[in-house]
């Protein structure tokens, strides 16, 4: 898929959101639920565990072609611009719409960025930034020049996440005006922008209207919260509607 068609994909008036998922079973519990994007990755593996290309291509089958899905390609936090170039171009052969990179704060990490800039140009790529990673080339300081060098090189969107799933939730560890100005830079920089990182039910009212083009879940699909468990359909039904009732609120003055 190439970044100006995920973008006329995702961007609306409210945001869309994202299920991750682990197999074809709950991919196919995703979609039917309504989630806009599927992510396939594996929660055993980290934050962005990687699953194997076969698998990939296990849930492009069970979806069908009308399903947006994108893949992870593996938490590597030493930013090697090698494997990783190989490991997105896998997954997008795999059938992933969208190839989604974790982005370390590692002597690397701009090397990376430009080495996936001819790639990104033609397939949709996005980082993802950790919040409890911001150091280094990731310090707030500098996370506006990041994402310019992300827009620079042809990468189409930035979600901000977590890398420590017992740890803070997003909302916890930035409060809602610095989750406000990381969105607002990401869309000056015309990158799509999503958050992640452990969302809860509850946090869907207080994110959705800071604008962000996307909300990502895991644990708050999972039975007993655990990321790690299977989906679970009543709770990945709470969520839908949720998201399916903020598509009907009005636009926030915040």
């Amino acid at each position: 898929m190439t970044p100006a068609l995920l973008g006329s994909r995702l961007r609306g008036t409210a945001p869309r959101w994202l299920a991750s998922v682990l197999d074809p079973d709950e991919a196919v519990l995703a979609r039917d639920a309504g989630a806009d994007v599927v992510d396939a990755k594996d929660p055993r593996a980290g934050a962005l565990g990687a699953l194997a290309p076969r698998q990939v291509r296990a849930i492009r089958q069970a979806l069908g072609a009308g399903t947006l899905l994108s893949a992870t390609t593996g938490d590597l936090p030493g930013m090697p611009a090698g494997p990783i170039e190989q490991a997105a171009r896998d997954v997008l052969r795999a059938g992933a719409d969208v190839a989604k990179v974790a982005l370390y704060p590692a002597p690397g990490l701009h090397a990376c960025i430009e080495r996936l800039a001819p790639l990104a140009h033609e397939h949709a790529l996005v980082g993802v930034v950790l919040a409890d990673r911001l150091q280094g080339p990731c310090a707030p300081r500098h996370l506006e020049s990041l994402l310019r060098r992300m827009a620079g090189a042809g990468w189409c969107g930035v979600v901000l996440d977590t890398a420590d799933k017992q740890g803070p939730a997003l909302p916890r560890l930035l409060d809602l005006p610095r989750l406000r100005e990381f969105i607002e830079c990401a869309h000056a920089q015309s990158l799509l922008c999503g958050l992640a990182g452990s969302l809860r039910l509850q946090d869907i009212g207080e994110l959705a209207p800071l604008r962000p083009d996307l909300l990502g879940f895991r644990g708050a699909l999972c039975r007993a919260s655990l990321r790690t468990a299977g989906i679970d359909a009543a709770r990945i039904a709470e969520v839908a509607s949720a998201m399916r009732a903020q598509a009907h609120e009005p636009a926030s003055a915040l």
